[in-house]
């Protein structure tokens, strides 16, 4: 399993945000200061305010907004599930970091959070991909 643990300014804010994208609140886990937000079985996003953020680390919290820490991405099925997230994304107070990206082989589209923590929705058609690299598979 997988738990990305985000500081966010607001936790009511950016659970609304996560719920809009899709993302699903684990109640069991979740209080004022976290909001425990299921993408899948093994997948989740724990949205933290900066204040319980900090029992986990001594580092200062960056502001994501301006200074850039990961970039999360995100597989989907096809293309209209990369346009649906990345749309409902900026519906929600999101912003889009650029325009789609198509390279035949890859789809993708970039957004940020609330808090300014960016996110990359992509397709992949891995057939083509190995075509495209003149691969049929791993090695």
């Amino acid at each position: 399993m997988i738990f990305v643990n985000l500081p966010v300014a607001d936790v009511a804010s950016a659970t609304t945000f996560y719920t809009a994208i899709g993302f699903e609140k684990n109640a069991m886990f979740s209080t004022e200061q976290a909001s425990a937000m299921a993408w899948s079985d093994t997948i989740s996003v724990m949205l933290l305010d900066h204040g319980f953020y900090s029992t986990f680390t001594t580092k200062r919290i960056i502001d994501a907004k301006t200074t850039s820490g990961m970039l999360l991405a995100l597989s989907f099925d096809d293309r209209a599930e990369v346009d649906a997230i990345t749309d409902a994304a900026v519906a929600a107070g999101g912003r889009e970091l650029h325009d789609p990206e198509d390279l035949g082989f890859m789809y993708s589209r970039a957004f940020e959070d609330l808090d300014g923590h960016g996110w990359g929705p992509f397709f992949m058609d891995m057939a083509a991909a190995a075509a495209t690299m003149g691969q049929t598979g791993p090695d």
